[in-house]
Formats: C-alpha cells, structure tokens, sequence
C-alpha cells in the first residue's frame, strides 16, 4: 500500500485514494452566467402648446339692469306698463302729480315779477340821478365860466370888487361837490340795478328748478329693455329713495338683448385671455345647444379668496331665447402661449416625496422629480430637469429604482 499526503489537504491517501483524488481533482472550464437586464417600456418627451377646453360656471346677468325711483315725491297718476312689457328709450313709463310744486311754482313766478318791477324802479332813479348830476355840471360849468371871467377883469383896479370875485370863488366850489355828490348818487343807483338784476336772475332760476322738477314727474326709459319688477300702481305716494333701507322701486328696466356672462376663471387658466375670444357655452334650458359669446371685459385682478379673476362675454340675445338669472356651463379654452413638455399621464409617479418620471439614459433608470401641470387627452404637462425627446418609462413606478441598469424599449 502506498500512502501519500496530499499537499493542498495534508490529508494521507491510499494508493486507491490517489485515484479518487486524481479524477476530482481534474480541472474543466467553468462558463460565467451573465444575470439579462430587465426591459423598460419608453416613450419621448414631446413639446407642445396646452389647448383645451374646461368647464366653469357662468354667471348670466343683462347688460343693463336699473331700478326706476322718481326724483321727487308725487301721488302715481298713471302707470302704462307692466311686468313684461317691451319698451323704447325715452317711452313714457309713469306719470306723477305733486301739489306742492304748483305752489312753489306760483311763489317762484310772483318773486321774478317783483324782481323785474324793482329792476325797472332801481333803472328810473338812476336815469333821475343822472338827470340832477348834468343839471349840475352845467350850472357848475357856468359859474366856473363867471369865476373865470370875474377874476380876470378884477386883475385891473377897480374895475370888479375883490369880495364879489371870492363869493363868486365859493359857489363854483358848491357847484363841484354837488357834482360829485350827484355822482355818487348815480353811482349808487347803478350798483342798485345790478343787484336787482341778480335777484331777478336768482328769482328765474328757482322757477326754472321747479320747472325742472315738474319734469320729473314724467318718468320716461332709459334704454330700450323690458320691465321685469312693478311694485306700485296708481296713486300710490312715491318718493325718493334715503339711506341704505330703501323702498322697492316702482319699476325694475332690464337691458335683455345683449347679456353679460360673468365667468370667474381660475388663477391657472387666466395667461392667454384675449378681448374678442369666442367662448361657447350652454345652459340647462336648452339641453344639446350650444350659444357662443365673446370676451368683452376682462378685471386684470384676481380675488384673493377664490383666486378667480372675473371675465365678462357679451352675449347678443337676439331672439331673446336666453333669461338672466340662467345657469351657464362655460367652455373656457386653457391654452398657453409657448410650449410645455408633456408627457404620458401613466408616467407620471408619486414618491413620499413629490412625484417623478423615470428617465432611462445610458443603460441606466433615473429619478427625475417633476411638477405637474394641466392634462390634455392622455398626456400631462411635466416641469423640471427633463428635456424634449429623454426617454421615460411610459408606466412610472418606484419598483424601477433610481440608479438600476435596464434596457429601454422606446415604444410609438
């Protein structure tokens, strides 16, 4: 028998053992079994504009709405339309009667005819006033004529006395101050008729205000529309309307042909709001038919509640088929002016963190945290660090981890 110690073991083999050991320990080429990648279904990062169509509510209300007061208190003598009556601008609605201004009237008239009959008093007196003054400035012109004369004669001795000329000297000075007193006289007569000129103009405008005011009680339209309200009839008192607790008016005019649909468009959806855009909308009246308006009145303000911005249509109601008061399903168009990346909305997935795409790129799976934003038919617009035409995972998953090799299979 022979024995042997094997070298690698230090185990000591029978000759029957060598020949076991021999033939296990014969070395053969061993194949290396590479694991296969797994596949990961891919579509592209596209750009486009966002255009679609979204659903708000509409406010109808009519272009012109305006409740009918008089202007001042009368008894109602007659009322000539009613609830549903069609009118015209400037179509008598109501007629009222009030007693009191025929009073005033009468007072107002009596005031002016005394007014004028000062005036033309006030304009005598200053005509007898003027008169007196010329009076004397001629007497005045006259002595001063004799002064003159007198006093040069009396320059030779004892021609004229020197007494005579001074007491001639001394009634040329009375002659000036009754001048000048007849001239303040005249002067004062003049400021008299200028002021009985203002009381006659003051007198003929309190008639002409009460002129005014008899008008009023002709209460006409303001605008073509129907009547929609009638809250008196005739012989009621009606008056003006004070303070925040008003009355009901007597009549409520409504403006229906053209309609304001008041929509409240959402912060999202106010970047591309243009004056003239046709908006459809419809209404639960007329269930299939659709009605088309245009942008018209745009607030450029948002409320900070709703964060809605007001955008008024203007709605031509030609065939007066649509009522204010309606409830209006708008079409509001969403679209933006540049383009946005989108992509699949199955690509699209929700991390506990914030959501993200898988991006394959060079062999490799990537999380790419996005923001999303509005969709259109099956894709949805992504913002982040993405690039038109990256491949992504068309069904996003966080089973794809971030980093793991894998294969893409771009597919249209």
């Amino acid at each position: 028998m022979v024995l042997l110690k094997n070298a690698l073991t230090g185990v000591v083999l029978t000759g029957i053992g060598l020949v076991m050991l021999s033939s296990c320990t014969k070395t053969e080429p061993v194949a290396v079994v590479t694991p296969e990648l797994p596949d990961v279904a891919t579509t592209k990062v596209v750009n486009r504009k966002l255009d679609r169509p979204m659903s708000l509510p509409g406010e109808i209300l009519p272009f012109q709405d305006v409740p009918i007061y008089p202007k001042v208190t009368g008894f109602i003598q007659w009322i000539g339309v009613d609830r549903g009556s069609r009118v015209s601008k400037g179509q008598v609605l109501v007629r009222m009667v009030a007693p009191e201004l025929v009073a005033q009237e009468r007072e107002a008239k009596a005031k002016v005819l005394e007014a004028q009959s000062n005036l033309a008093e006030t304009i005598r007196r200053v005509e007898s006033a003027k008169a007196q003054k010329l009076e004397a400035q001629a007497k005045l012109d006259a002595n001063s004529l004799t002064y003159r004369r007198m006093k040069q004669a009396a320059e030779t001795p004892g021609v004229i006395a020197q007494n005579e000329v001074d007491v001639l000297a001394k009634g040329v000075e009375g002659d000036r101050q009754m001048v000048n007193s007849r001239q303040q006289i005249v002067s004062a007569a003049v400021a008299e008729v200028a002021t009985a000129r203002s009381a006659i103009k003051g007198a003929e405008e309190s008639l002409n205000s009460i002129h005014d005011m008899k008008d009023y009680l002709i209460i006409t339209a303001p605008f073509d529309g129907m009547i929609t309200e009638r809250n008196m009839h005739d012989g009621s008192l009606a008056y003006p309307p004070s303070g925040a607790n008003g009355y009901p008016s007597m009549l409520r005019i409504r403006e229906l042909s053209l309609l304001r649909i008041v929509i409240p468009v959402p912060e999202i959806a106010v970047s591309d709001v243009r004056i003239g855009t046709p908006i459809d909308f419809t209404v639960t009246a007329y269930p299939g038919r659709v009605f088309s308006g245009k942008v018209a009145r745009i607030a450029h303000s948002l409320d900070v509640k709703t964060r809605t911005m007001p955008v008024e249509l203007n709605y031509w109601n030609k065939d007066r088929d649509i009522d204010p008061g309606m409830f209006a399903a708008v079409r509001w168009p969403m679209r933006r002016a540049y383009d946005t990346m989108f992509v699949p909305t199955t690509a699209v997935a929700v991390s506990l963190e914030k959501p993200f795409v898988v991006r394959v790129r060079d062999g490799k799976s990537e999380w790419v945290y996005v923001k999303s934003g509005q969709t259109m038919n099956d894709m949805v617009e992504v913002f982040g660090d993405l690039h038109p035409g990256d491949e992504v995972a068309l069904t996003g998953t966080d089973e794809i981890l971030d980093g793991a090799p894998c294969n893409s299979k771009l597919t249209e």
